[in-house]
């Protein structure tokens, strides 16, 4: 009877103790977050403080975030914690050609500027330094461009309906709206977006866009037109007209719809019609897991054709396939190895008897490494009929903020 006395008290005891270790242990667990949540707060006060003081949130690049079809860092104003918005993209590139040497570059170093002036009235604006920019000599300024590549106001309604006014982008291919480096895998712009397309297009306008229906967007705009009076390879690259002066600018109509109702899907045409030109592509750009298939196939057509303008047409496409082989060599970096096919002909018909050019067909076989998502080292080989050049090797860097 003694021994099951001092059993029951020994039993009690151990109870007790094992009770009070674990409501010890349970607000030791409770400290620790308390002690964690008040560290999250007291950075909050840090940030809101900070902002007070410069009136700055500086919001990072989300490569998940684009607006209407722009690139990531040019739709950051829209989705800015604060109303004043940096950002850009910057490339450079070092290549060698069978035929037409070797050279490097800083290709462009381009700054966004965007302002909310409130959740529907929102600024957006692109400076371009391009060729490295420009210097001043005693016979004038030499080198290339700085210019202000678009300066417009949106005006947000909902998602069916929304206008755009000023100088902005004109939505037509894949290209010309989405240049950034870290969203097309090549060292250069595909030749379609340079001779067919004028890629980077931007003009004067108005632009109303949003969504017909679910998962189908569109864009219709009333822009200065392409003055086509050139001719050779870049007749149509050369009537653009930018953001500079334009005296007695011609008007032009382009429409745009995309399907986007299927996840990593994005399918689409678009147009542009002048009393000049008449435009036309089909554009795709479909992600499926760690791949990825996008391109463009486009074609002009000159409408006004007279003894000194003898080049009539052209086209071109290109199809680009890559897939992410960062699981296959033991990284977490993103690491797509691409495959790109094209043929463009910028002079495709001509008039007066004059002799049509011949279609070049360039291959690209190349790799991408993003040692940070914003960050992408490019090494690529083109085999390539064109006379000009040959093949071409290239390596290049370019990022995003």
């Amino acid at each position: 009877m003694k021994k099951s006395k001092i059993s029951f008290a020994l039993a009690s005891m151990l109870l007790v103790s094992s009770a009070s270790f674990g409501d010890d242990k349970t607000d030791i667990l409770k400290l620790q977050q308390e002690v964690k949540d008040l560290k999250e707060m007291t950075q909050i006060l840090v940030d809101e403080t900070s902002d007070l003081k410069t009136g700055f949130n500086y919001t990072k690049v989300d490569e998940k975030k684009r607006y209407t079809g722009l690139g990531s860092a040019a739709s950051k104003v829209y989705y800015s914690k604060s109303p004043l918005s940096i950002g850009g993209y910057g490339e450079m590139y070092y290549s060698s050609s069978q035929k037409g040497g070797s050279e490097t570059q800083i290709k462009r170093f381009i700054t966004y500027f965007g302002y909310k002036f409130s959740d529907n009235i929102i600024l957006n604006s692109e400076i371009e330094y391009e060729g490295g920019g420009v210097k001043a000599t005693s016979t004038g300024a030499t080198g290339d461009t700085v210019a202000v590549e678009f300066m417009y106001l949106d005006f947000i309604g909902n998602k069916n309906f929304n206008a755009r006014l000023g100088n902005f982008l004109v939505p037509m291919g894949l290209m010309n709206e989405q240049h950034e480096p870290t969203l097309f895998t090549t060292i250069q712009r595909p030749n379609t977006a340079k001779y067919v397309i004028p890629t980077t297009w931007n003009s004067s306008g108005a632009m109303l866009y949003g969504e017909i229906a679910e998962g189908i967007e569109y864009k219709a705009s009333i822009v200065t037109a392409l003055q086509i009076t050139d001719t050779g390879d870049k007749w149509v690259r050369n009537g653009r007209g930018s953001g500079r002066l334009v005296k007695n600018p011609d008007a032009a109509g382009q429409v745009r719809v995309d399907y986007t109702g299927t996840s990593g899907l994005l399918i689409g045409a678009s147009s542009y019609f002048s009393k000049d030109l008449f435009m036309f592509d089909v554009h795709l750009d479909y992600k499926i897991g760690n791949a990825r298939v996008y391109g463009t196939y486009a074609q002009n057509k000159r409408v006004d054709t007279n003894a000194s303008q003898q080049v009539t047409a052209n086209y071109g496409g290109f199809l680009n396939a890559s897939y992410n082989i960062a699981s296959l060599i033991g990284t977490d970096k993103k690491t797509p190895l691409f495959v790109q096919y094209e043929r463009y002909n910028p002079q495709s018909e001509v008039s007066n008897g004059s002799t049509a050019g011949d279609a070049i067909t360039d291959v690209t076989l190349g790799i991408n490494f993003f040692p940070h998502e914003q960050v992408v080292l490019k090494a690529e080989y083109v085999i390539s009929d064109n006379v000009a050049t040959g093949n071409i090797t290239g390596i290049s860097l370019g990022f995003v903020f």
